[in-house]
Parts: C-alpha cells; sequence; structure tokens
C-alpha cells in the first residue's frame, strides 16, 4: 500500500471516461469555474474550481463528479471547491476544500484522506548555493540514511506505548520536550504543532501497533526529504519577514501520519459507513461515509483523527532533529551556527473547526482540507507572531525536477475559498501509469545531469514521482497567486533529494 495523499487515487479506480471538460463548468471568472447545481441531483451548494484555462483541459470529468458529489452532503456552506492542483481521490477529489455547519453538518473521512496530516516544513538556513553544492551527494546520501524512508521503515526510536500516547496528544511539542528540536520549532507549525481534544481511546490497537515502531520515519510515495536553495523572490518584504534571501539553502520536509493514520482512517470509514444508514444520509458515491457532526461516530472518528494529525506533528519534528544532526556531520558545525530554524509547519489532510464569517455572520465550521493547505491572512490570531503583519507561510512543493514555492496567505483566501490554497502541483497520472511510461534509473540520471542528487529505497520510487507525473508547479501557484488566496513570496530549486 502507497502511504501518500494519493492512496485515494490507486484505490478509486481508473481515470474516468473523457467528456467535453468546458461543458461541465461554467466560467466565473479568470481561474474561477462553476460546476451548477444541477449536475447531478441533490446538489446543495454549486461547485467551484480554480484553475486556468489550460489546467482547465487536465481535469479529469470524474474529478468535476466528484466535486459534485461533495455539494450534496448536508450542512454544506457556500461551495464544493477544488484547488488549482485538484485530481481523483477517494470521495472527495484532491485538493477539494469543503465547510459544513457544526451543528447540522457532517464529517467525513474522505474529506481528509488516509494520509491524515500529511504536511510540509521548510527548514532555514543561514548557508548558501556554493557551500552546499560541492557536498550535496554526500549530504543526500546522510539525510536517506539518517532519515528511514521507504514502506513500512522503522524508527531509529523505540516508542514505548506512554510515549505514542504523549505523541498522539502533543504532538510536536512532545518531539520537542523529547529532545528532538528547539521551542521556536513549535511556535512555527499550524496550531503550534498539535490539535486540541484528540483521545487515545479512540485509536485502535491495530493502528497503534502500526504507528509506534513507525514515528520518526519518512514514509513512502510522494513523502521526501529535500535540499534546496531559493532563486528568485518575488516580495522582498515578506521575505524578509520569512528570513528569505537568494541563493539561501532550505530544507523541505513532505511527510504525513505514517501507518497510524491510515489505519485510523481506516476503522472509522467502516463504522461511518454503517452511520450513512442509521442517520439516514442519501449518498451518490459510498467513498463519502459520514455521519452528522455531532453524533458519537462523527466525534469518535473526530477525536482519533485528531491523534493521527498530532502523531504527523511530532513525526515531522524528528525527522527535523535528524536534518539537523545530518547537517551537523557533513559541515562540522553547530545546527544553531548555521541557523538552521523552522520556517512554517502546514497541514494538508485535515478537518478542523473554525470560525468564518458566511453571509455576513460568523460561523463554526468543520472545514475539511483534502490536499489543500491553510493560507490564513495578516492579522488572524492563529498566524504565528512572528507573520502576523503578514500574512502565515503558504508551502507549495513541486516535484523532484521542479520548483517549489513559498506563498503567504492572503485576505481573498477569507472570502474565497475558506482560507485555503493548492499543497501541491498535483499529479496527471496514476502510479501504475506513471511506472510504464518513466523508468526509474534513467530519470535518476536525467536528474543528477541537471545538478540534482536523488537518493530512493527503489528505482520504481522515482519513476513513480518522476516530474513529468505532476503539473507545472508554476502554473498551480500562479492561480492561487492570480485569484488573490496566496502571494508568491519565493521560489526554491531543489539539489538533492531523498524518497522512500
Amino acid at each position: 500500500m502507497v502511504e501518500s495523499e494519493d492512496t485515494a487515487i490507486e484505490e478509486s479506480g481508473t481515470e474516468s471516461v473523457q467528456r467535453d471538460i468546458k461543458s461541465l463548468v461554467r466560467k466565473i471568472s479568470d481561474n474561477n469555474w462553476e460546476i451548477p447545481k444541477g449536475h447531478i441531483p441533490g446538489m446543495r451548494v454549486p461547485g467551484r474550481l480554480f484553475v486556468s484555462e489550460n489546467l482547465l483541459e487536465g481535469i479529469e470529468p470524474g474529478t468535476i463528479d466528484q466535486i459534485a458529489n461533495v455539494a450534496t452532503l448536508p450542512g454544506i456552506q457556500k461551495y464544493s471547491m477544488a484547488m488549482p492542483d485538484a485530481h481523483l481521490g477517494y470521495g472527495f477529489a484532491i485538493g477539494g476544500v469543503a465547510a459544513f455547519d457544526a451543528e447540522e453538518g457532517i464529517i467525513s473521512p474522505g474529506g481528509v484522506g488516509f494520509d491524515i496530516n500529511c504536511g510540509v516544513r521548510l527548514i532555514r538556513t543561514n548557508l548558501q548555493k556554493e557551500d552546499v553544492v560541492p557536498h550535496i551527494k554526500r549530504l543526500t546520501d546522510e539525510l536517506f540514511n539518517n532519515v528511514p524512508a521507504g514502506v513500512g521503515s522503522k524508527s531509529r526510536f523505540k516508542a514505548s506505548d506512554k510515549e505514542l500516547d504523549s505523541a498522539f496528544l502533543e504532538g510536536a511539542k512532545w518531539a520537542v520536550d523529547a529532545g528532538y528540536g528547539v521551542e521556536a520549532d513549535v511556535e512555527h507549525c499550524e496550531g503550534n504543532g498539535y490539535l486540541e481534544g484528540a483521545d487515545p481511546a479512540y485509536v485502535s490497537a491495530k493502528a497503534r501497533n502500526r504507528g509506534k515502531p513507525q514515528l520518526g520515519t519518512l514514509g513512502s510515495g510522494n513523502h521526501f526529504l529535500e535540499v534546496q536553495y531559493v532563486d528568485e523572490i518575488y516580495d522582498w518584504e515578506m521575505a524578509s519577514t520569512f528570513g528569505l534571501e537568494e541563493g539561501q539553502v532550505t530544507v523541505m520536509v513532505h511527510c504525513g501520519s505514517r501507518g497510524a493514520g491510515h489505519q485510523i482512517c481506516t476503522d472509522h470509514l467502516k463504522e461511518l459507513s454503517q452511520a450513512v444508514k442509521k442517520y439516514g444520509i442519501e449518498l451518490p458515491d459510498k467513498q463519502l461515509a459520514c455521519a452528522p457532526a455531532q453524533s458519537k461516530e462523527a466525534q469518535d472518528y473526530f477525536k482519533a483523527m485528531l491523534c493521527a494529525a498530532n502523531y504527523a506533528w511530532a513525526n515531522r519534528q524528528m525527522i527535523t532533529h535528524w536534518t539537523r544532526e545530518s547537517f551537523e556531520k557533513i559541515f562540522d558545525r553547530d545546527a544553531e551556527d548555521m541557523g538552521m530554524s523552522l520556517l512554517y509547519d502546514v497541514a494538508h489532510n485535515v478537518a478542523k473547526l473554525e470560525e468564518h464569517n458566511i453571509d455576513g455572520r460568523k460561523k463554526e465550521v468543520y472545514v475539511h482540507r483534502k490536499g489543500a493547505t491553510r493560507a490564513f491572512p495578516a492579522g488572524h490570531p492563529e498566524v504565528p507572531f512572528a507573520y502576523r503583519d503578514v500574512g502565515q507561510p503558504v508551502l507549495i512543493p513541486g516535484s523532484m525536477g521542479t520548483p517549489s514555492f513559498i506563498l503567504c496567505g492572503a485576505k481573498e483566501a477569507m472570502d474565497v475559498s475558506f482560507g485555503s490554497a493548492c499543497h501541491g502541483a498535483g499529479r496527471v497520472m496514476s502510479r501504475a501509469h506513471a511506472k510504464k511510461e518513466f523508468h526509474g534509473q534513467s530519470v535518476k540520471e536525467n536528474l543528477e545531469a541537471h545538478g540534482i542528487t536523488v537518493r530512493a529505497t527503489h528505482p520504481s520510487v522515482i519513476a513513480e514521482e518522476a516530474p513529468g507525473v505532476y503539473k507545472s508547479s508554476s502554473e498551480v501557484v500562479n492561480v492561487v497567486h492570480e485569484l488573490g488566496i496566496a502571494r508568491k513570496v519565493a521560489r526554491v530549486i531543489p539539489l538533492g533529494v531523498a524518497k522512500g
């Protein structure tokens, strides 16, 4: 089983039968398309798809159907939405965003995904590109060896039951308290690296057994650990606030809650599939299994989901610690001396209880971001103090061979997308298809010819994640920038990549 945001793609079947995509949507404005309420019976609100004309051509009709299906769920607010990296997922499209009334709405694991809180963090350094390039092969080897990666990989850390519970409850804070980081790391995580309300009593023994040996591992699929450099600044004021400058070396970490999150989703999907019948909820797709937000079934899932989200923050924190150790060994300097500080950590696959202004009224809603990133603007109390004057950092990875981007949450996001932006470039083909199209060794050689060192557990992993299986990260990011939901700050280019 591939443990990634795209697990669901592999389970949801092949790409859907082609239909004229433009016949299914109506243009509202540049980069904003509506899926009318009549697209399928029972839609309570329209759908909204945020893509350019060019990206629209690559959207599968099945993705349109999934956006419409979500619009039928009880309590949905304003629109069922999808970001420019949208593609087929399990129930919800990857890139899907939907908010449900906290009292009258629902909670659905399909709107979160199997890899709960698969997220991204960025570590700054004060090293320059020229400092790192001569050592990039040794550094990538050290990172690959120091951070366990691959399907079913086991951690260097032997967690006790008590420590696992602490990770479920306290997330990154537990990891820092255990010696895997510094206090400032926690301050620079979304939600301070944990969400309140988690309860390990709703995590099964099977999920605990899967998660216990994997705490502090990278995983497989699209997860990575990447050394990069800043090659372009778009907004100097925001870049200065984020501590970024041209030529600076950064490290991006992308991973989630490993087998623990996958099993938690699997366990509660079974219960919520039964709850659908109990509460008489009509679904156009059984993958949208859900329950009324305040029901026992939904709250049981929510408490367990929060455990997985916190586990993921602890996981990324431990990887950060071993990343610092790897740099210290290669450069024979302290991590502090190299300025290795956390810029920010954002969550992707989570449902969160948030307050939003809807039709002129403040309302509590469960915002589901399935392959989407929070993008709160300047002044929001949940934005870390260091960034409150400009907005939260939004981290958008590319692929092994394409740029990643650092953006800043903007005011329009609160009006347009419940404070959300895209989370990556978005796939254009399944992993099975990718392995037919690409050969891992050839992809690796091509990347190395362009100065990018790659280490992976198997060449097939490189084939599955070849740059050609993703949309253009530049084009995807330009959509959210032009919509005004997140503003471009800087572009970073890969130098060395470790994959599972």
